[in-house]
């Protein structure tokens, strides 16, 4: 049975990620530098554009961030693959949410377009996720579109941010 929470904390994503948030067979997050949210502040079945189910989840920036150091020399910015990533991580961990198990895997975006930048002057980073649909049979797939904020200020959009969850991936 799963905790259906409508937040968690990072302690919480920490634990997702070591398997224990969702049982031995739900999907876990990613951990240490690549877990992209310190928390996620709402999770329902219902609501976001399409009233099919949102999540919001935020990252807090500071400047000695893992990637401001190598992205770029004298140019720090968060890459944007990491938001994207961010963006399917919160999708499998949905899917988990309800109950799904399997491992996650990023199947696809239908399109991500960028009009903004993470600097280390940065804040906060919101992640909102409006998902479309949940197929729940033996394929088991999240489709969304997503959204990111640095401080208030939306800089990226993705459509159709697909991610499956399996039980074996040795032949993914």
């Amino acid at each position: 049975m799963v905790d259906k929470r409508e937040s968690y904390s990072k302690e919480d994503l920490v634990a997702s990620g070591r398997g224990e948030l969702f049982g031995e067979n739900g999907p876990p997050l990613p951990s240490d530098n690549m877990l992209m949210m310190d928390r996620v502040v709402i999770m329902t079945e219902d609501g976001g554009k399409f009233d099919k189910g949102f999540v919001e989840a935020e990252l807090d920036i500071r400047p000695d961030l893992w990637f401001f150091d190598c992205h770029f020399k004298g140019d720090p910015v968060m890459p944007g693959c990491l938001g994207l990533d961010a963006m399917w991580q919160l999708v499998g961990f949905y899917l988990g949410w309800l109950g799904a198990e399997g491992k996650g895997r990023a199947l696809g975006v239908g399109e991500v377009k960028f009009t903004g930048q993470v600097l280390p002057t940065a804040k906060k980073v919101t992640y909102k996720i409006h998902f479309k649909r949940v197929i729940n049979r033996k394929l088991v797939m999240g489709v969304a579109d997503g959204e990111v904020f640095v401080d208030g200020n939306l800089i990226y959009t993705a459509t159709d941010l697909k991610v499956g969850l399996f039980k074996d991936t040795s032949a993914f």
